[in-house]
Protein backbone atom coordinates (compact mmCIF):
# COMPACT_ATOMS: atom_id res chain seq x y z
CA UNK A 1 0.00 0.00 0.00
CA UNK A 2 1.38 3.41 -0.70
CA UNK A 3 0.84 6.13 1.76
CA UNK A 4 1.53 9.51 1.43
CA UNK A 5 3.05 11.63 4.60
CA UNK A 6 2.64 15.91 4.04
CA UNK A 7 5.08 17.13 6.66
CA UNK A 8 4.21 21.15 7.75
CA UNK A 9 7.47 22.24 8.92
CA UNK A 10 9.83 25.25 9.34
CA UNK A 11 13.68 24.42 8.59
CA UNK A 12 14.38 26.62 11.73
CA UNK A 13 11.94 24.89 14.08
CA UNK A 14 13.91 22.55 16.27
CA UNK A 15 11.15 20.38 16.94
CA UNK A 16 10.69 19.43 13.15
CA UNK A 17 14.36 18.46 13.14
CA UNK A 18 13.43 15.99 16.03
CA UNK A 19 10.05 14.88 14.63
CA UNK A 20 11.76 13.91 11.43
CA UNK A 21 14.08 11.62 13.61
CA UNK A 22 11.59 9.95 15.17
CA UNK A 23 9.61 9.66 11.87
CA UNK A 24 12.53 8.06 10.52
CA UNK A 25 12.51 5.64 13.56
CA UNK A 26 9.21 5.09 12.98
CA UNK A 27 8.75 4.18 9.27
CA UNK A 28 11.82 1.59 10.00
CA UNK A 29 9.20 -0.44 11.98
CA UNK A 30 6.56 -0.08 9.35
CA UNK A 31 7.17 -2.65 6.90
CA UNK A 32 5.26 -3.49 3.78
CA UNK A 33 4.31 -0.30 2.30
CA UNK A 34 5.65 2.57 -0.12
CA UNK A 35 5.90 6.24 2.05
CA UNK A 36 6.03 8.97 0.14
CA UNK A 37 7.28 12.28 1.94
CA UNK A 38 6.15 15.57 0.84
CA UNK A 39 7.80 18.98 2.60
CA UNK A 40 5.07 21.71 2.87
CA UNK A 41 6.23 25.38 3.92
CA UNK A 42 5.57 26.84 6.92
CA UNK A 43 6.78 30.16 8.50
CA UNK A 44 7.46 31.03 11.99
CA UNK A 45 8.63 34.00 11.47
CA UNK A 46 7.36 35.56 8.33
CA UNK A 47 7.57 39.02 9.24
CA UNK A 48 11.44 38.52 9.12
CA UNK A 49 13.46 40.96 6.99
CA UNK A 50 14.61 39.58 4.03
CA UNK A 51 17.99 39.32 5.28
CA UNK A 52 16.79 37.80 8.53
CA UNK A 53 17.77 39.32 11.82
CA UNK A 54 20.73 39.47 14.37
CA UNK A 55 20.11 36.55 16.82
CA UNK A 56 21.22 38.28 19.93
CA UNK A 57 18.01 40.71 19.13
CA UNK A 58 15.90 38.16 17.95
CA UNK A 59 16.53 35.86 20.93
CA UNK A 60 15.52 39.12 23.28
CA UNK A 61 12.45 39.98 21.49
CA UNK A 62 11.61 36.58 21.77
CA UNK A 63 12.59 34.84 24.96
CA UNK A 64 12.93 38.00 27.24
CA UNK A 65 17.30 37.76 27.19
CA UNK A 66 19.72 35.19 27.19
CA UNK A 67 19.16 33.38 30.49
CA UNK A 68 15.66 32.35 29.66
CA UNK A 69 16.73 31.38 25.95
CA UNK A 70 19.84 29.46 27.24
CA UNK A 71 17.12 27.21 29.36
CA UNK A 72 15.25 26.54 26.91
CA UNK A 73 18.02 26.06 24.23
CA UNK A 74 19.51 23.56 26.87
CA UNK A 75 16.51 21.56 27.31
CA UNK A 76 16.30 21.22 23.47
CA UNK A 77 19.81 20.22 23.54
CA UNK A 78 18.94 17.30 25.51
CA UNK A 79 16.23 16.76 23.88
CA UNK A 80 18.56 16.56 20.15
CA UNK A 81 21.12 14.69 21.64
CA UNK A 82 18.23 11.60 22.75
CA UNK A 83 17.73 11.44 18.62
CA UNK A 84 21.19 11.95 17.69
CA UNK A 85 21.29 15.61 16.66
CA UNK A 86 24.43 17.78 18.49
CA UNK A 87 22.22 21.08 18.12
CA UNK A 88 24.80 23.63 18.26
CA UNK A 89 23.01 27.08 19.20
CA UNK A 90 26.38 28.95 19.70
CA UNK A 91 27.17 28.91 16.15
CA UNK A 92 23.99 30.36 14.98
CA UNK A 93 24.53 34.24 14.35
CA UNK A 94 21.20 35.21 12.21
CA UNK A 95 17.47 33.87 12.44
CA UNK A 96 16.90 33.76 8.30
CA UNK A 97 13.71 34.57 6.80
CA UNK A 98 13.16 31.27 5.13
CA UNK A 99 11.23 31.82 2.44
CA UNK A 100 13.73 31.31 0.09
CA UNK A 101 14.88 27.86 1.69
CA UNK A 102 10.77 26.79 1.24
CA UNK A 103 11.20 28.05 -2.30
CA UNK A 104 14.36 25.35 -2.92
CA UNK A 105 12.49 22.55 -0.92
CA UNK A 106 9.73 23.03 -4.04
CA UNK A 107 12.07 23.02 -6.52
CA UNK A 108 13.15 19.75 -5.10
CA UNK A 109 10.17 17.91 -4.99
CA UNK A 110 9.79 19.23 -8.59
CA UNK A 111 13.40 18.07 -9.77
CA UNK A 112 15.32 16.26 -6.35
CA UNK A 113 15.73 14.73 -3.52
CA UNK A 114 13.42 17.15 -1.30
CA UNK A 115 13.53 14.60 1.73
CA UNK A 116 17.49 14.65 1.41
CA UNK A 117 17.45 18.53 1.12
CA UNK A 118 14.90 18.80 4.11
CA UNK A 119 17.77 17.10 6.23
CA UNK A 120 20.65 19.18 4.93
CA UNK A 121 19.04 22.56 5.47
CA UNK A 122 18.41 21.24 9.27
CA UNK A 123 21.74 20.23 9.58
CA UNK A 124 23.10 23.42 7.98
CA UNK A 125 21.29 25.82 10.39
CA UNK A 126 21.30 23.42 13.36
CA UNK A 127 24.37 21.70 13.38
CA UNK A 128 26.66 23.99 11.62
CA UNK A 129 24.89 27.21 11.70
CA UNK A 130 24.67 28.47 8.23
CA UNK A 131 22.76 31.21 6.97
CA UNK A 132 19.44 29.97 5.42
CA UNK A 133 18.45 33.80 4.46
CA UNK A 134 21.55 33.72 2.44
CA UNK A 135 21.00 31.84 -1.13
CA UNK A 136 24.49 31.24 -1.66
CA UNK A 137 24.66 29.09 1.88
CA UNK A 138 21.61 27.82 0.26
CA UNK A 139 22.39 27.01 -3.28
CA UNK A 140 25.59 25.45 -1.21
CA UNK A 141 23.36 23.42 0.92
CA UNK A 142 21.50 22.13 -2.43
CA UNK A 143 24.93 20.85 -3.39
CA UNK A 144 25.19 19.01 -0.46
CA UNK A 145 21.81 17.09 -0.94
CA UNK A 146 22.71 16.27 -4.48
CA UNK A 147 21.22 18.79 -6.53
CA UNK A 148 23.09 21.03 -8.67
CA UNK A 149 24.37 24.36 -6.96
CA UNK A 150 24.84 26.44 -9.71
CA UNK A 151 20.91 25.53 -10.67
CA UNK A 152 19.96 26.22 -7.34
CA UNK A 153 20.90 29.59 -7.23
CA UNK A 154 19.77 30.74 -10.61
CA UNK A 155 16.46 29.37 -9.48
CA UNK A 156 16.60 31.36 -6.33
CA UNK A 157 17.35 34.20 -8.24
CA UNK A 158 14.73 33.77 -10.40
CA UNK A 159 10.39 34.20 -9.36
CA UNK A 160 10.08 30.33 -9.48
CA UNK A 161 8.21 29.13 -6.67
CA UNK A 162 7.21 31.84 -5.25
CA UNK A 163 3.61 31.85 -5.75
CA UNK A 164 3.43 28.51 -5.19
CA UNK A 165 5.03 28.41 -1.56
CA UNK A 166 3.18 31.44 -0.54
CA UNK A 167 -0.49 29.18 -1.83
CA UNK A 168 0.88 26.34 0.43
CA UNK A 169 1.65 28.37 3.68
CA UNK A 170 -1.58 29.83 2.95
CA UNK A 171 -3.17 26.96 2.91
CA UNK A 172 -1.66 25.53 5.56
CA UNK A 173 -2.56 28.33 7.88
CA UNK A 174 -6.73 27.95 6.54
CA UNK A 175 -6.33 24.26 7.61
CA UNK A 176 -5.85 25.52 11.16
CA UNK A 177 -2.16 24.47 11.40
CA UNK A 178 -1.13 27.28 13.99
CA UNK A 179 2.27 24.94 14.84
CA UNK A 180 4.72 22.79 13.60
CA UNK A 181 5.49 20.25 13.25
CA UNK A 182 2.68 18.95 11.66
CA UNK A 183 1.83 15.37 9.68
CA UNK A 184 -0.42 14.86 7.32
CA UNK A 185 -1.15 10.60 6.77
CA UNK A 186 -2.91 10.31 3.28
CA UNK A 187 -4.59 13.52 3.13
CA UNK A 188 -7.04 12.50 5.97
CA UNK A 189 -5.14 11.89 8.87
CA UNK A 190 -3.65 14.70 11.20
CA UNK A 191 -0.67 13.98 14.01
CA UNK A 192 0.61 17.37 15.27
CA UNK A 193 3.75 17.66 17.28
CA UNK A 194 7.13 15.65 17.18
CA UNK A 195 5.57 12.96 18.43
CA UNK A 196 7.24 9.58 19.80
CA UNK A 197 7.90 7.12 16.92
CA UNK A 198 5.57 4.08 18.61
CA UNK A 199 3.20 6.89 18.40
CA UNK A 200 3.13 7.89 15.14
CA UNK A 201 3.59 3.71 14.20
CA UNK A 202 -0.01 3.30 15.42
CA UNK A 203 -1.19 6.45 13.16
CA UNK A 204 0.46 4.93 10.63
CA UNK A 205 -1.17 1.22 11.06
CA UNK A 206 -4.32 3.03 11.94
CA UNK A 207 -3.92 4.34 8.52
CA UNK A 208 -3.28 1.10 7.02
CA UNK A 209 -6.58 -0.95 8.65
CA UNK A 210 -8.95 2.06 7.77
CA UNK A 211 -7.99 2.88 4.54
CA UNK A 212 -8.06 -1.11 3.53
CA UNK A 213 -11.18 -0.97 4.84
CA UNK A 214 -14.30 0.05 3.82
CA UNK A 215 -15.47 3.48 4.41
CA UNK A 216 -18.62 3.78 6.81
CA UNK A 217 -20.58 4.73 3.51
CA UNK A 218 -19.94 1.32 1.76
CA UNK A 219 -20.49 -0.39 5.14
CA UNK A 220 -24.05 1.03 5.14
CA UNK A 221 -24.66 0.68 1.86
CA UNK A 222 -23.73 -2.92 2.07
CA UNK A 223 -25.91 -3.95 5.61
CA UNK A 224 -29.19 -5.64 5.01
Amino acid sequence: MDISIDIVSDVVCPWCFIGKRRLEKALTLFKGHRVHIIWRPFELNPDLPRGGMDRDRYVAAKFGGPERAKEIYDRMTQTGAAEGIAFRYDLIEKTPNTFDAHRLLWMAQCEGDQNALAEALFHGYFIEGKDLGDRAALAAIAGVAGIDASEAELFLESEKGVAEVRAEAELARGLGISGVPFFILNGRYALSGAQDPQIMLTALNRVVTEEAAPSRIFQAALEP
